[in-house]
């Protein structure tokens, strides 16, 4: 399934506060323990050397996939016009046929975290949301079964979580 490039303001802010926290604080670091480490000598058995070089490589992979991801992302913003239905950012109270509730937001395959209750946009629960309205029901297929959910309530608040 293809990642979607959809994110929150909030999402967005935070990977730009990533990407310059590595790149103007991080990587700069490492990249004098390495040099201070290469200048003691034989780097075959240095471990702080070896160690330096391999986080300077994960510092580098990732913000070279920040650069790339932040080009293509797509910041959604709130609108007026969403209230009532279930769009991208929203805050949705679902209930199962046993009464219990959860709720979700709906953000970016970038910022989702299970621990907030914020689920991607591309996840079988958020694409069944999209659109609906208080009092309607979904039904998502689960490895356990069929799953129903009934949607007490919608809503949106800024992004300052």
């Amino acid at each position: 399934m293809a990642k979607s490039n959809y994110i929150t303001r909030h999402g967005w802010n935070q990977l730009d506060q990533e990407l310059k926290f590595l790149w103007r604080e991080e990587r700069p670091k490492v990249t004098q323990a390495v040099s201070e480490a290469a200048a003691l000598g034989d780097r075959s058995e240095n471990a702080e050397y070896i160690y330096g070089k391999r986080r300077l490589r994960e510092i580098d992979r990732r913000v070279r996939f920040l650069s790339k991801r932040l080009e293509v992302l797509q910041i959604v913003d709130y609108h007026p016009k969403q209230e009532g239905k279930i769009f991208f950012g929203a805050w949705v109270e679902l209930e199962d046929l046993d009464g219990q509730c959860k709720q979700y937001r709906i953000v970016g395959c970038d910022e989702f975290e299970p621990q907030k209750n914020w689920i991607s946009i591309d996840s079988p629960v958020a694409r069944a949301l999209i659109g609906k309205t208080v009092d309607d029901e979904i039904k998502v297929n689960t490895p356990s079964g069929v799953v129903v959910w009934y949607i007490n309530k919608i809503w949106y608040q800024p992004d300052s979580i």
